[in-house]
């Protein structure tokens, strides 16, 4: 666990589970601009504590590192301790997925580990990470949950059985919770991603990237804003899950 920072933050803490170059990174950025002390969570530490050192740098925030295998309970568990130890975690954004090839798998081809691996990282880990926080929020009264969704979390996709099931189980758990817990005050929400998520403003694209154009990617700033937005959103009009899409797509 590193940190990256001069001055402490008055509000709580924000926990990215899944922080990656581009989304997860986004909406630690975002909510460290807004002026709370990240902890930024993934497998690869190295990485990850150079975007510490990064949005930390950029935002004057407390960014921590902290790695974490979201498919073992026991590296949640140790994950966490280190996350309680820095205050109480206000906002939990699990992000976590396992990447899945680009070209569908046929089902006989898939391997149950593959499968095993894919709901254990999509759902059991967003399961573990929300019990991890969950009590603080309901012993305060307040709290946000937000789970990163995509099509594959209400189609099902021929050939990517593994992604979808972990991905459906996922919605369902946040409705779960959503009906638990908004009584006690926590919002908990669902954002539905249909669409390839693409580097931030402030990156060098890629060429394929540039191939593609600016309008063919989501921008994760974009949808860190989003992000945001539903952590203040009033209580009195709570979303419990909303579907984001760029605007050229022509398949709902």
């Amino acid at each position: 666990m590193r940190t990256m920072a001069s001055s402490a933050s008055s509000r709580g803490i924000a926990a990215i589970v899944g922080v990656g170059p581009n989304l997860g990174r986004s909406i630690a950025r975002k909510f460290a601009h807004e002026g709370y002390t990240v902890a930024i969570l993934a497998r690869d530490l190295d990485r990850l504590s150079r975007f510490a050192d990064e949005i930390a740098r950029e935002e004057k925030a407390q960014v921590f590192a902290i790695r974490i295998d979201c498919s073992d309970l026991r590296s949640v568990r140790e994950a966490f301790e280190g996350v309680l130890s820095l205050g109480f975690v206000e906002v939990l954004v699990y992000n976590a997925y396992q990447p899945v090839s680009w070209n569908p798998t046929n089902f006989t081809d898939i391997k149950v580990e593959q499968f095993e691996k894919s709901i254990a990282v999509s759902s059991v880990g967003a399961f573990h990470c929300a019990q991890q926080v969950v009590a603080g929020m309901v012993e305060r009264g307040r709290g946000t949950i937000l789970f990163s969704g995509c099509s594959a979390s209400l189609n099902g996709i021929a050939g990517y059985s593994e992604l979808c099931c972990g991905k459906f189980a996922m919605r369902g758990l946040s409705e779960c919770l959503a009906r638990e817990f908004q009584p006690l005050g926590i919002h908990v929400a669902h954002v539905i991603i249909h669409g390839i998520v693409g580097a931030h403003r402030g990156a060098m694209l890629s060429n394929s990237q540039q191939s593609v154009g600016r309008d063919g990617l989501m921008d994760p700033d974009a949808l860190a804003q989003t992000y945001w937005y539903l952590h203040i959103q009033d209580r009195s009009a709570w979303t419990q899950e909303i579907d984001l899409h760029p605007f050229n797509q022509r398949d709902m």
